[in-house]
C-alpha cells in the first residue's frame, strides 16, 4: 500500500531511503503545508458564511436601526403631545397622562426590538458549516499528531 511505510533493510542513510532526519523534516514540512492549507480554507469558509449571514441580517438590522432612531426621536414629542390629549380628553393631570403615554411608547419600542432580534439571531446559523468543518479539521490534526511516527501493530483480540 502506498500510504503505509515500508521497512527495508540496508543503510538508513542511503540516498534511496533518505536520512531519518530528512524524512522527519519532510514529514513536518508536508504536515505544515497541510495545516496552512486547512487554515486558509477554514478562513475562506468563515468569510463566505459571514457574507451570507450579513446578507440575511441586513434588512432586519436596518429595520431595527430605523425603528430605534424613530423611537428615540419620537419619545419626547409623543409623550408631550399624547399626554396633553389624554389629559384633556380624560380630564387627568398632565403628569398622569405623561406617565401613561411614556409607558405605551416603551411597550411599542420593546415589541419592535423583540421582532428585530428574533429575525437577526437565526441569520447567524450559517456559521454552523464553518464550525463543523473546523471540528473535522481539528480532529484530523489531532489524529495525525497522535499516530505520526508510530508503527501500526497487529490488533489483539
Amino acid at each position: 500500500m502506498d500510504d503505509q511505510a515500508s521497512v527495508r533493510g540496508g543503510n538508513p542513510n542511503s540516498k534511496e531511503n533518505g536520512s531519518p532526519e530528512r524524512q522527519v523534516v519532510g514529514g513536518l514540512a508536508e504536515f505544515g503545508n497541510d495545516i496552512s492549507t486547512l487554515v486558509e480554507l477554514q478562513v475562506k469558509l468563515a468569510l463566505l458564511d459571514l457574507k451570507e449571514a450579513m446578507g440575511l441580517a441586513l434588512i432586519p438590522l436596518a429595520a431595527g436601526a430605523v425603528a430605534a432612531l424613530a423611537l428615540i426621536g419620537a419619545i419626547p414629542v409623543a409623550i408631550l403631545g399624547i399626554a396633553y390629549l389624554i389629559a384633556t380628553a380624560l380630564k387627568l393631570s398632565v403628569g398622569a397622562a405623561m406617565l401613561l403615554t411614556g409607558l405605551a411608547v416603551i411597550l411599542l419600542a420593546a415589541a419592535i426590538l423583540f421582532v428585530a432580534v428574533r429575525r437577526i439571531v437565526p441569520s447567524f446559523s450559517t456559521f454552523r458549516r464553518s464550525r463543523e468543518e473546523f471540528d473535522r479539521n481539528l480532529n484530523w490534526v489531532r489524529t495525525v499528531l497522535l499516530y505520526s511516527g508510530r508503527s501500526v501493530g497487529r490488533r489483539r483480540f
